[in-house]
Parts: C-alpha cells; sequence; structure tokens
C-alpha cells in the first residue's frame, strides 16, 4: 500500500475540478477559433496576394495552436483518470512519489524527475 494513499481525498477533488475547468476552457476555445483553421480562399479578386499569405499565415498559427491544446488537452484527460484511479502523484514508470515541486509546476506530470530523464 502506498504512503499518504488517502491522504487528501478533498485535494485530490479540488485538483479534479481544477483539471476539469482547464480541460473545457481549452475545448471551449477550440470550438471557437475553429473558423481560424479553415482552408484559406485563393480568390483573387477578393483578397490580394499579400492578404492571402497573412491568412494563410494566421491559418497555419491557429493550426498549430490546436495542436498544443489537443496534447494539452490529452494530458489533462490522462492526469483526471489518474486521479480517478487513486494513482495521482505517482509515477507511471516506477510507482515512487512524484516531486511535490514538479506537480506543482505541472499537476498533468505522469513521471517523477527521475523517470522523465
Amino acid at each position: 500500500m502506498r504512503k499518504n494513499e488517502n491522504k487528501n481525498k478533498k485535494t485530490g477533488a479540488t485538483l479534479r475540478e481544477t483539471l476539469t475547468a482547464e480541460l473545457e476552457e481549452l475545448e471551449r476555445e477550440e470550438r471557437e477559433t475553429s473558423d481560424q483553421r479553415r482552408p484559406v480562399e485563393l480568390d483573387q479578386q477578393s483578397v490580394g496576394r499579400l492578404s492571402r499569405m497573412d491568412a494563410m499565415e494566421r491559418q497555419a498559427m491557429a493550426q498549430a495552436t490546436s495542436e498544443r491544446r489537443a496534447r494539452r488537452r490529452l494530458r489533462l484527460k490522462a492526469a483526471i483518470d489518474r486521479i480517478d484511479a487513486g494513482d495521482y502523484g505517482y509515477c507511471a514508470r516506477c510507482d515512487e512519489a512524484i516531486e511535490a515541486e514538479r506537480l506543482r509546476l505541472d499537476p498533468t506530470h505522469p513521471f517523477c524527475s527521475a523517470c522523465a530523464r
């Protein structure tokens, strides 16, 4: 049995709420910015070459942001699953406790510092 396994269920519930709120915010942002990732129109009558290039650059940046959001959402979902399973705060590789400072900086870390190397 892990040390301090049932130490503070309220903290786990609060952390779960925080992670869920961030996940919902990322999903909302993804919905709101979907139009920015659409293909750029190539109609030269309505948009000049430089404006079209600007639009394509904005589209590429929106797609990159969407990919970063998707990776973060996966990490958040995995952390929430670990909380629900009672495994949160323990390394997914060695099963040792993850350093508190590491979790404070990013509560989605699945590995301790030693295993992350």
